[in-house]
């Protein structure tokens, strides 16, 4: 993607004037906006629980909780409603003032989405390399996208734009894991478990995340301890990110000064809203395992996903082997995260990978040979 699609990157206007919290046009407004948002709660949150084809006889269950199902595609979707909510209450959000992110995607598509919905500008600060069909959905939805061609300058150009137009930074990494209400209210892990309540194994050994901001991570292994489970949580770590590095280090001025091939995961700096504390387990996942996990569960159940997805996977199918190599019984889940047909020419594209240098020959093949012996190779 570059910049010469859209027309000449300009600011939005101007919001000049703060709005009088006390005047009674500002609070209808605040009212209304705050029933849409929560209104959208009510006919979306419950996304599908999908079970991965695995033998029954390894006693091991593995599903994927699709949040591609939600309006704007992707499990984003209700970090941008959690802090639309944190915003609108916090009276940061006003009338006619843009909303401004620094974001590689699909925190933007489903920001734009919940800007249209209560009528506010919105500009996604973003790097240039973003897919295409990202960038079209957040103009579909009403949103601008504005490039930056270092993706580790975003935070400052958002926080900046914020400045000089008077608009508000909603700033997801440094908000996603307070502005998410953990302990219920169905969140992704209140209604996971909901939906795992008649299964086999209704308590699952291990979730498994992928993290952005981190929030996702966060909210679901706090769940966890204050519902006091005995599950854990694995958060899967791309190339190019420092996360893995900080958590193992306990570093939190861990950095990486590649970007991230993965869109949506994988960070250059540990972001506020990643709780390494909260982490039970890291795995480090080659970005070609995550393309040829992908593409491996798109032959299992027909179904297209993001990069995203297939870095959880492949860490999910590991712990499923380690369960049926020790003879443990159990249940796995991990999350489909946005659909792939945001990424068809990146990680289904065979010319990208080779661009990239990517060979997912000896990953495929493994997936292969443990799906068909349940021993993983080496």
């Amino acid at each position: 993607m570059n910049g010469t699609a859209h027309p000449p990157e300009h600011d939005p206007p101007r919001h000049t004037v703060d709005v009088d919290r006390s005047d009674p046009a500002y609070r209808a407004w605040l009212k209304e906006a705050v029933r849409r948002v929560q209104a959208d709660a009510n006919r979306s949150a419950d996304t599908h629980l999908l079970g991965f084809p695995l033998p029954p006889e390894w006693g091991v269950d593995l599903y994927l909780k699709d949040e591609s199902t939600h309006p704007t595609g992707s499990l984003k979707h209700r970090l941008a409603r959690s802090l639309f909510l944190y915003g609108l209450c916090n009276g940061w959000i006003r009338p006619e003032a843009a909303v401004i992110e620094a974001s590689s995607g699909s925190t933007a598509v489903s920001e734009a989405y919940f800007a249209e919905l209560i009528g506010v500008p919105f500009v996604a600060v973003m790097p240039r390399t973003t897919s295409p069909e990202k960038c079209r959905l957040i103009e579909f939805h009403g949103g601008r996208c504005h490039f930056v061609d270092d993706p580790r300058t975003m935070y400052a150009e958002a926080a900046a734009l914020a400045e000089r137009t008077g608009g508000h930074y909603i700033d997801q990494f440094t908000y996603a894991e307070r502005a998410t209400d953990w302990r219920g209210n169905n969140n992704i892990a209140e209604s996971l478990y909901r939906q795992m309540r008649d299964e086999r194994h209704p308590e699952p050994a291990w979730i498994v995340a992928t993290a952005g901001t981190g929030g996702t991570s966060a909210t679901i292994a706090r769940y966890i301890r204050y519902m006091q489970y005995d599950t854990r949580v694995c958060v899967a770590d791309p190339e190019n990110s420092c996360f893995f590095a900080g958590w193992r280090d306990h570093d939190p001025s861990a950095v990486c000064e590649l970007p991230s091939r993965i869109e949506g995961i994988g960070r250059p700096r540990m972001e506020p809203s990643f709780v390494p504390g909260a982490i039970d387990r890291m795995m480090k996942v080659p970005d070609a395992a995550s393309v040829a996990a992908v593409r491996a569960l798109e032959r299992a159940i027909g179904r297209k996903a993001g990069g995203s997805t297939g870095t959880g996977l492949w860490s999910a199918l590991r712990i499923v082997a380690e369960m049926a190599a020790e003879g443990r019984a159990g249940s796995v889940v991990t999350l489909i995260c946005d659909p792939g047909e945001r990424y068809l020419d990146k990680y289904y594209s065979d010319a990208w990978l080779a661009a990239q240098g990517l060979d997912i020959t000896p990953y495929t093949m493994a997936i292969s040979t443990f799906l068909a012996t349940g021993r993983w190779p080496g």
